[in-house]
């Protein structure tokens, strides 16, 4: 292929991406050497209104006025409008920091679009501190630097999410390069902090979610789940097969025993306030590969599944960080773990089972087990714990993905009040949540049954809101909030998100719930 060939194989390709609307970092040298084994520096612009020049940010207009005005000149030639997520990599144009990436920040000042319900100054800077650290990660750059863009917090968490890749299964020889991070030019080092925190529980989730199902059984999560949380003085109890039959914890037993792998119930507790307070109790649904059991599904695409532990993974991830962050609140968190495997001890369409508080269940479709595997555990949270809310987390069905794809994480819930927390905290963080309904007609679709009280499939196509409908006869008398992330917690396979990695689990919505707990310990 000649060079004229290849030059025109490149303009095609930089102009596919353009029309496409994908965020790029070009790289552009001014001198000889590679610049990218240093330091770099990832500098915020702000887009160009009107008439007006495109503004860098405070820090990057100190750069310029060291670099004698040529960081602007540079902009000028190169065109560059300070549309988001569009930048240049400027090599060796400056002597402490060899490379420089300048990323566009979107208009200044935005703030809250109540359309969108999304607080977009914060999301823009996620998402231009995220394209420059990833860019310059690439370029070979082992310390990034972040300009605040006014937003420290947002800040750190889009850098510290774009740059994290999952290494556990490479070889050392072959390990990707992951740059150190740090707050350039500000003094809002506290901000800069609760991001990296807040990013490092949502990395934590994607590494447990990402995990082959065979390096990360229910006994395997619960071990790493043990290391991760135990250090920060969280009190972590495992229980084994034997105590989950003393509890009859009967329907989570009926999903497990399909699988070798043998179950595990983790019981999660941290206090940040007076004992005597009533705890927030979270489960997270904990399958650690769902292959459908009897009702197999597809075979394509089925190791996504040893993702349906998401749930599980981002409620570890949210009580590490609330410890990190030392919220003054009291929370609990379950985790029933096992696997939905097909055998010849594994649970048959149409099994009932009797759950703790008497009522019976129809296990008629074991593709959607995860309102099997919860019923008892929720049940018996709520015994133990006597909670004020209970708040269950769970890729359940496929409604919800259908619905919205990735771009929020459906919300069912009997309390107003809790809808609005939720709904605050997703537009601070930009993970955001979609109330769904849960009204009485689909309690009808898994109740009127004659033969037994409830069905864990229903009657009718509206799998998320039916799913809901059996958690919520589970929790009469409390507030309650139930999130299905089918489609925000598995693969990020459609609406990506600029500072999260295609194609690998997301992680979400843990900043999410962290945010939430927040709210609630500190109402304003």
């Amino acid at each position: 292929i000649t060079s004229f060939n290849m030059n025109k194989l490149r303009s095609f390709l930089l102009k596919t991406v353009s029309r496409r609307g994908l965020p790029y970092c070009n790289i552009i040298r001014h001198s000889c050497g590679s610049g990218g084994a240093g330091r770099g520096l990832v500098l915020g612009l702000y887009e160009k209104e009107g008439d007006k020049d495109p503004k860098l940010t405070p820090t990057g207009s100190k750069i310029n006025d060291r670099l004698s005005d040529k960081l602007t000149d540079l902009i000028c030639e190169t065109k560059m409008t300070g549309r988001l997520g569009r930048g240049k990599i400027f090599i060796n144009i400056d002597n402490e920091f060899p490379s420089l990436a300048v990323v566009g920040v979107g208009l200044e000042g935005i703030g809250f679009n109540e359309l969108e319900m999304l607080d977009e100054g914060m999301e823009n800077v996620r998402v231009a501190a995220g394209i420059g650290a990833r860019s310059l990660q690439d370029a070979g750059v082992q310390e990034v630097f972040v300009d605040s863009m006014d937003y420290a917090e947002q800040a750190a968490e889009g850098a510290a999410l774009a740059v994290w890749k999952y290494t556990d299964n490479v070889s050392r020889r072959s390990r990707p390069n992951i740059p150190k991070l740090e707050l350039y030019d500000s003094a809002d080092v506290d901000s800069w902090t609760r991001g990296i925190f807040k990013a490092e529980a949502q990395n934590l989730a994607r590494r447990l979610s990402d995990a082959p199902a065979n390096c990360m059984t229910p006994t395997l999560f619960a071990q790493a789940t043990v290391d991760a949380l135990c250090p920060c003085g969280i009190t972590v109890e495992v229980r084994t097969m034997e105590w989950i039959e003393q509890q009859r914890l009967n329907s989570f037993l009926m999903i497990a025993k399909g699988s070798c792998e043998p179950p595990v119930l983790m019981e999660i507790s941290y206090c940040g306030t007076n004992p005597e307070d009533k705890p927030i109790l979270f489960v997270g649904m904990g399958v650690t590969f769902n292959s459908g059991g009897i009702n197999l599904r597809e075979c394509e695409g089925m190791d996504e599944y040893r993702g349906c532990m998401s749930g599980a993974a981002a409620c570890v991830a949210m009580m590490r960080c609330c410890a990190a962050l030392s919220l003054p609140i009291n929370v609990v968190c379950l985790i029933p773990l096992c696997e939905n495997m097909p055998s010849g001890m594994a649970c048959k369409p149409g099994d009932v089972i009797t759950l703790l508080n008497g009522k019976t269940m129809a296990v008629r479709d074991l593709d959607k087990a995860g309102a099997v595997v919860m019923a008892d555990p929720i049940l018996y949270g709520q015994t133990t714990y006597k909670p004020r809310l209970v708040v269950d987390v769970a890729t359940m069905a496929q409604g919800v993905k259908k619905a919205f794809g990735g771009g929020a994480t459906g919300v069912f819930s009997n309390s107003h009040y809790i809808w609005k927390q939720f709904q605050s905290a997703g537009a601070l963080t930009g993970d955001r949540v979609w109330r769904l309904p849960l009204w009485h007609y689909f309690k009808k679709q898994i109740s009127d049954e004659m033969g037994y009280d409830l069905s864990n499939d229903g009657r009718g196509i509206a799998c998320s809101c039916l799913a809901a409908a059996v958690l919520h006869e589970l929790v009469p008398c409390v507030d309650w909030a139930h999130l299905d992330t089918k489609g925000t917690g598995l693969l990020s396979l459609s609406g990506l998100v600029p500072y999260l990695a295609a194609k690998r689990m997301t992680g979400r919505p843990t900043r999410t719930l962290v945010q939430f707990l927040y709210q609630m310990a500190c109402p304003v």
